[in-house]
């Protein structure tokens, strides 16, 4: 599992069927969507790109569509720990609407989706192996409902860990299941028929400069390479034949 997101969806009505009828992006109202998002920053446009490809941008770039009844933003910025603190803006722009943030990374095992319907939070999740659930607020909701009761473990590996998987699903099974039942599509493991093709999703793309803090970009890609310095040497795997993971160099 490699699937990353940072998406935020605007809709007034089903997310999978505009989808499945793939709409060119209108440059206008695209344009203008941006401008509702990120009020007086510095727009410059970048290359194109699809949904399936475009809903985990590298940082600063931004990919954008307004679609019949949905607009989508996909911004590494949109990645929040705690998604019940998304700006304040960005909540009153979904009045009268359902708003969807789905954020996930790959290298952590890190999920949080939230929904709010009229400017109104009604479900928010944020969860990974390493920090726990770091936010749980409202009802879970149906999809969710066979990870909760245990129907899909992780398997333990001890050739992996020592320790079973802390949490009682995967995160990124979750977020698939998310992306499917709020979105209509889903980026890894077996589409269904009704499922919408995200590679089908033209997006239009931007460069962002937030005029209060002109250096954000710089300093992120700074704090990622000190980040990666501090790690230790990569470690590989590869499966014996038992299924198990064996480490490569051990070999």
């Amino acid at each position: 599992m490699g699937a990353k997101t940072g998406l935020l969806v605007y809709a007034d009505r089903d997310v999978k069927e505009v989808l499945r009828a793939a709409p060119a992006p209108d440059p206008q109202r695209t344009a203008a969507l941006i401008e509702r998002v990120y009020p007086g920053w510095t727009v410059r446009e970048d290359e194109p790109s699809v949904l399936g490809d475009g809903c985990y941008p590298s940082y600063g770039t931004t990919y954008a569509t307004s679609l019949p009844g949905v607009d989508i933003i996909c911004d590494q910025r949109m990645m929040l720990d705690r998604p019940s603190e998304l700006a304040a803006h960005l909540v009153e722009a979904s009045a009268g609407r359902r708003l969807v943030l789905h954020a996930m990374h790959s290298v952590v095992d890190w999920l949080a989706f939230a929904i709010w319907e009229d400017g109104w939070l009604v479900r928010s999740l944020s969860l990974s192996p390493d920090n726990g659930i770091m936010e749980n607020i409202g009802e879970p909701l149906s999809f969710e409902a066979p990870y909760w009761a245990g129907k899909h473990p992780v398997p333990h590996d001890p050739a992996w860990s020592d320790e079973p998987y802390a949490l009682p699903f995967h995160p990124l099974d979750l977020g698939e299941e998310a992306l499917r039942a709020l979105l209509g599509f889903i980026l890894e493991g077996m589409p269904e028929p009704d499922d919408a093709d995200p590679y089908d999703v033209d997006l239009l793309g931007f460069q962002l400069t937030d005029p209060d803090n002109p250096d954000e970009v710089a300093d992120h890609e700074a704090a990622v390479a000190e980040a990666v310095q501090a790690m230790g040497p990569p470690r590989r795997f590869t499966y014996g034949p038992d299924g198990s993971l064996i480490e490569i160099d051990a070999l």
